[in-house]
């Protein structure tokens, strides 16, 4: 069975006759640019559009979060044959197509490619969930510890059997550039997601369609089952979409049971996996204002980072905090320039749950303006029941950074900005650099002069010590990994500088140690103890010849009992033993694939979601195009000895 969402559309009177963009008044930016990342249309939408869409002086122009609300195909239509082919006819196919699926939040053509029904491979039988423990099963991001770790039985699998994994079956998730969806497994079914906006119920022993449902968005956030009410045998699949849309949709069939938008901010968007827990859904909130701020039109900044809890059954809000307690207000600099602030932080890594302390632990990006006002870059904890904030640590000050401006470098203390050959985010080695435009002398960008845009973007980890202790580990893109005391309002306890690159999207531990993998030329996985930081061992993981452009590794990694998954932007898969970082398995994923749905398409880079491993298979999603210019790819690889 497969449901599209209803998406609400703005009547095309008013879209057409106020104009989609007002193209001709503002400077075209410089020739020879080259798209290296999926943030392409943030830029030309705004260089292109905002003079109008966004424009409190222009009325008869929708806002750009009414825009949201429409179609790839309807914006892509009203460019290029409705009546704004003439205010866009400087533009590019490829810059009317990015600006749709930009503004859309999915890519053009998924509707009829993605749906389910038109698929050969449907299911015979769809039984439903029976709960979530009768088989083994991989539940969302992780475990509500963070941890990325699969107990023995859960995961079927030991280092002997990992080195004889084969591909069982390969499946196509249609006009999706980047599968950044994590595949979930329960009861047998394997939930997965990509930028085209379907989410997919799979048989796990075989791949075949169970139904499919289109979110409004892409849907990057892993996807988590769980009982609609307490002790309820009705189990809903909860996930976030690109334009900060929260869904529960029925596990058995994919029918729509509420959807939520989780902030006015049209930027919002949800990447972290969303956690159910008793009875409510945390939701982690973090936004593209800052890539949009690069345009020339656009005033920076008012986004704040979130966290919100909804009731599962109904949807309705129970409480949000923002991770910036005060509102963005008018400012400006030293020399006049006007701008918002403060602004970002926001949180881009699932949360973790801590019982006993009755917490919810998350971690927070750079700031977009300022002033930074300590909850940047920082290691938070809020109350379950109240959403009330009970300690920030900031691990590094100062760093106030968006888009549109050069980094600065790094703080005293920290790493080298060139270790690993790669800053805070910024182009592969060996990929074309797009060229910086010029901006107005009024636009804004922050004085502040050490802020290298080092996220902590993966969420934290909460490890128990053999000595009985507890701490929350941390990876940031700096290469530096924190230990924190949850137990005493965060103090730092240890920071570990294994630096090799960027940690982007999170680690794994087990009993002994954290695992970590670096972005950048530099790239490979580091092994240190949890106890004092102090590194074990390091493998570097060199990409693969014919995917030499795409170095290091950004995806999350996954543990289980003396084995360590990783995955790299160069499409490739790895095996390591956990005790020595010996390689034991590989796989690349950028082949050529004939799918059980009946395609013939190819994997690409591996760049956010990890493997995910249940019942003796492990489950990869290929493609990841990313804001450092990935290999599109469109597939969700299944394993087993």
């Amino acid at each position: 069975m497969t449901k599209v969402l209803s998406i609400p559309v703005v009547a095309s009177a008013m879209l057409l006759g106020a104009g989609l963009c007002a193209v001709a008044q503002s400077p075209a930016p410089p020739a020879g640019q080259i798209r290296v990342s999926m943030g392409a249309g943030s830029t030309i939408f705004g260089n292109y559009c905002e003079n109008c869409h966004g424009n409190p002086k222009v009325d008869s122009a929708p806002s750009p979060a009414a825009l949201k609300q429409m179609t790839p195909e309807k914006i892509y239509q009203a460019l290029t044959t409705g009546d704004m082919v003439n205010a866009a006819k400087d533009l590019s196919d490829r810059d009317k197509k990015d600006i749709a699926e930009w503004v859309s939040g999915r890519k053009l053509g998924a509707i009829e490619s993605g749906d389910g029904r038109n698929m050969p491979n449907q299911c015979a039988a769809n039984p439903p969930i029976r709960d979530l423990t009768s088989a083994p099963a991989w539940n969302g991001w992780s475990d509500i510890d963070n941890t990325r770790f699969q107990k023995k039985d859960a995961a079927g699998l030991t280092a002997a059997t990992v080195a004889r994994l084969q591909l069982k079956w390969a499946f196509a998730l249609p006009a999706a550039a980047a599968v950044y969806g994590q595949p979930t497994i329960v009861d047998g079914k394997v939930f997965v997601s990509s930028d085209a906006g379907w989410v997919y119920a799979l048989e796990a022993a075989t791949g075949c369609v169970h139904w499919s449902f289109q979110a409004q968005a892409g849907v990057r956030s892993a996807i988590q089952i769980a009982p609609v009410k307490s002790g309820s045998a009705n189990f809903a699949a909860y996930f976030g979409d690109i334009h900060g849309n929260v869904y529960a949709v029925d596990a058995k069939n994919g029918e729509l049971l509420w959807k939520h938008a989780i902030d006015p901010h049209p930027l919002s968007r949800i990447v972290g996996g969303v956690r159910v827990y008793n009875g409510r859904v945390y939701v982690p909130v973090a936004s593209l204002e800052e890539p949009e701020s690069s345009s020339y039109n656009y005033h920076c900044c008012n986004f704040r980072g979130m966290v919100a809890a909804l009731n599962a059954d109904t949807g309705k809000q129970i409480w949000k905090t923002y991770t910036i307690d005060e509102t963005p207000t008018e400012r400006k600099t030293p020399d006049g320039k006007p701008f918002m602030g403060p602004s970002g932080a926001g949180v881009w890594g699932a949360t973790a749950i801590d019982p006993k302390r009755n917490a919810i632990y998350l971690t927070t990006g750079n700031a977009f303006s300022a002033p930074d006002v300590g909850r940047s870059d920082a290691v938070m904890a809020m109350d379950l029941d109240t959403g009330k904030l009970l300690w920030v640590q900031q691990d590094e000050k100062g760093d106030v950074w968006h888009t549109g401006c050069v980094q600065g470098q790094s703080p005293a203390g920290f790493p080298p900005k060139n270790v690993g050959n790669i800053g805070g985010g910024g182009a592969p080695a060996g990929a074309a650099a797009r060229s910086r435009p010029q901006m107005p002398e009024s636009y804004y960008c922050p004085t502040e002069t050490e802020n290298p845009d080092w996220d902590l973007a993966a969420g934290v980890m909460i490890v128990n010590l053999p000595n009985g202790k507890r701490l929350l580990i941390a990876g940031q893109k700096s290469g530096l990994v924190w230990g924190h005391d949850p137990d005493n309002k965060g103090a730092l306890v240890w920071k570990a500088d294994v630096s090799r690159g960027s940690i982007v999207f999170g680690g794994a531990a087990d009993d002994q140690n954290g695992y970590f993998v670096f972005r950048g030329a530099g790239g490979g996985l580091v092994a240190l103890g949890l106890t004092d930081g102090v590194e074990k061992w390091f493998t570097p993981i060199p990409a693969q010849e014919s995917m030499s452009v795409h170095t290091g590794l950004s995806a999350a990694v996954t543990a289980i009992p003396g084995v360590v998954f990783t995955a790299g932007l160069d499409g490739v898969v790895h095996a390591f033993r956990s005790y020595d970082g010996q390689m034991i398995w590989h796989f690349d994923t950028t082949q050529e694939f004939k799918t059980v749905n009946g395609m013939t398409t190819r994997g690409g880079s591996i760049g956010s979601a990890g493997v995910t491993a249940a019942g003796g298979m492990i489950f990869v999603p290929s493609g990841y195009t990313g804001f450092g210019g990935g290999q599109p790819g469109n597939l969700l690889l299944a394993f087993a000895p």
